[in-house]
């Protein structure tokens, strides 16, 4: 004869004659969620630097070999390496980058990420992967884009366009100077180009960890700044900002030869490199000349003819101009 009982109670009595405590089967939603996960299917990603085209899945061998010790799995700048690093390696998943040629706020180009790979990044653990060829680079700049939905929104910014760069001359260095004390560089970065402005040891990136601002003066032949080494770096530093820093973009605050004008200064902090500003600075005298605005100044004046002192522009003041050192 057919059991009538329902298969619940059984599986109940089966329970107890064994001496065990049985719950019943819940339901999926409640089971917990334990044991491994599939792998999520990787984004299709692509790059495009020249003619060379990257693939996100021919990038993920290199990325987890090379960098993901780092930058983590995830890309979130987790891995096993970075409770030991300082500062912190990148979080690729917030897609904020502090080497670009675009406007601040905006994502950097695909040629932009291949520079920083290839170049490395100054005064921290990211070193210059020049081992790698074009092709790798390119593969794994398509792979690092899959880790942040920003770039399946958003398209990279425009980049900037940087103007050829006029004559270094003395009057160039100190209308750099007075923008860099009109515009409170010194507040960060010192006087003398130091790093060790007041707001200095304040200072903090967007994940709230410190961050020490640049030191000119330690600059020799060799040295290189975070995003580059040439005069065209520093320019577009200004005006692109660095990301995730405190650092900001000048480029609606100072007209694009003002920008040249602050970069021939900022190389003379550079006491012990050898540069065309520092020869024009030495064949001065060694001492940076009172700026005065050319509004300022009578058609026919030229040096200091009548005695009198230059005006000069807001803010500044004559000893300001004194090579630190000299």
């Amino acid at each position: 004869m057919k059991n009538s009982k329902p298969w619940k109670f059984r599986i109940g009595l089966g329970c107890l004659a064994l001496g065990a405590m049985c719950t019943l089967p819940a339901s999926a939603q409640d089971a917990p969620d334990v044991g491994p996960h599939p792998a999520q299917p990787l984004k299709p990603m692509e790059s495009h630097i020249g003619h060379v085209t990257g693939h996100a899945k021919d990038g993920k061998m290199d990325y987890r070999r090379y960098c993901a010790g780092c930058h983590g799995d995830q890309g979130d700048g987790n891995g096993e390496n970075a409770q030991w690093l300082d500062p912190k390696p990148r979080d690729f998943t917030i897609a904020t980058f502090k080497c670009r040629s675009t406007l601040t706020g905006t994502l950097p180009t695909d040629e932009d990420l291949f520079n920083t790979l290839g170049r490395g990044v100054t005064n921290s653990f990211m070193p210059v992967w020049n081992t790698f060829s074009d092709q790798q680079r390119a593969d794994l700049v398509a792979y690092i884009k899959t880790f942040s939905p920003r770039w399946e929104k958003e398209k990279a910014g425009e980049p900037i366009k940087i103007p050829a760069e006029p004559a270094v001359t003395i009057e160039s260095i100190a209308h750099g100077k007075a923008l860099f004390t009109k515009l409170e560089c010194w507040k960060c970065h010192g006087p003398q180009g130091k790093g060790d402005g007041p707001s200095a040891s304040t200072l903090t990136d967007s994940k709230d960890q410190p961050i020490r601002p640049y030191d000119f003066s330690a600059g020799r032949d060799d040295s290189r700044f975070k995003c580059g080494s040439t005069n065209q770096d520093i320019y577009k530093i200004f005006m692109t900002g660095v990301d995730g820093t405190p650092m900001p973009s000048f480029a609606d605050t100072i007209q694009p030869n003002d920008a040249w004008d602050l970069v021939h200064f900022l190389r003379t902090l550079q006491v012990h490199r050898h540069s065309k500003e520092n020869d024009v600075l030495k064949a001065a005298g060694g001492k940076i000349p009172a700026y005065v605005e050319k509004s300022q100044a009578p058609a026919s004046w030229s040096g200091n003819q009548g005695g009198g002192r230059p005006k000069l522009s807001a803010s500044v003041r004559t000893d300001d101009f004194v090579r630190p050192g000299r």
